[in-house]
């Protein structure tokens, strides 16, 4: 099947309004939109969760634009050298286009990691829950029959996320019959409190500090650490499905585990 390319403006017009990325505040570092142009058309959109340079050379054909979690500048401004002019090198060679969305992915209420991962889960009666930078990002909601048990929540998460089940820490400070569920994907083991005032007895995210182990013993909720980079693997697989749908555009994704 023949797809028509489409022209860069028009997906990058689209995006920021649909993702919010001028209102959603942010790290200053983020620089969440369009941060490396192409010449200005489009043929495929390739998700990937970090504009790592092992992802960038992984494109197999000219003219795409790959659409990021993690962006390219997060050490600020620096010289265009070493790493930097390598990335920009391989983006500029093969006549690719750089978009990233931080946190307006993770908020989003349709393609957002947070309210994916949820939606995956079957969690209902959904709410946001969870402040970044004085807005709500989590989402918490109560948990299906087959996840009520403790015991089953490793194994559920382990096979939405399409990892091993040892990818998955528990911490069990929580009730062995689970009630509620928030999810914060991401490094976000801090927000267990926030969990906890929200009415959650289990909380779902990517990493967190050794000391987090004490917060969910004593807070009394199960944390389930999931991998910062596994956890944010659902948000940019649903904007480029997004994307492919409205502009009839072929889309991929590209996985480059961390085990992180």
């Amino acid at each position: 099947m023949t797809h028509q390319p489409v022209p860069l403006a028009q997906l990058v017009a689209h995006l920021d309004a649909y993702l919010r990325v001028r209102e959603v505040p942010d790290d200053v570092n983020a620089l969440n939109g369009l941060q490396v142009e192409n010449s200005g058309e489009i043929g495929r959109v390739v998700a990937a969760v970090d504009a790592s340079l092992q992802t960038i050379e992984g494109l197999s054909a000219r003219g795409c634009m790959l659409l990021v979690h993690h962006g390219m500048f997060w050490d600020g401004n620096q010289p265009v050298a070493g790493r930097r002019y390598r990335r920009l090198r391989a983006l500029f060679q093969r006549d690719a286009a750089l978009y990233a969305a931080h946190i307006p992915l993770d908020l989003h209420p349709e393609v957002g990691n947070n309210a994916v991962l949820a939606r995956q889960l079957g969690l209902s009666g959904t709410e946001w829950f969870g402040l970044h930078k004085g807005v709500a990002i989590g989402v918490t909601g109560a948990a299906p029959a087959e996840l009520r048990r403790r015991d089953a929540l490793v194994p559920a998460l382990a096979r939405t996320l399409g990892i091993t089940p040892d990818a998955v820490r528990l911490v069990p400070g929580g009730p062995e019959e689970v009630r509620r569920i928030g999810v914060i994907t991401g490094g976000a083991g801090s927000a267990i409190a926030e969990a906890h005032a929200a009415g959650c007895d289990t909380f779902i995210t990517g990493e967190g500090a050794a000391h987090t182990y004490f917060d969910a013993m004593e807070l009394g909720v199960n944390v389930l650490y999931a991998g910062h980079y596994a956890t944010e693997t659902v948000g940019v697989q649903a904007l480029a499905r997004h994307l492919s749908e409205r502009f009839s555009l072929p889309w991929e994704f590209h996985d480059h585990p961390t085990g992180m």
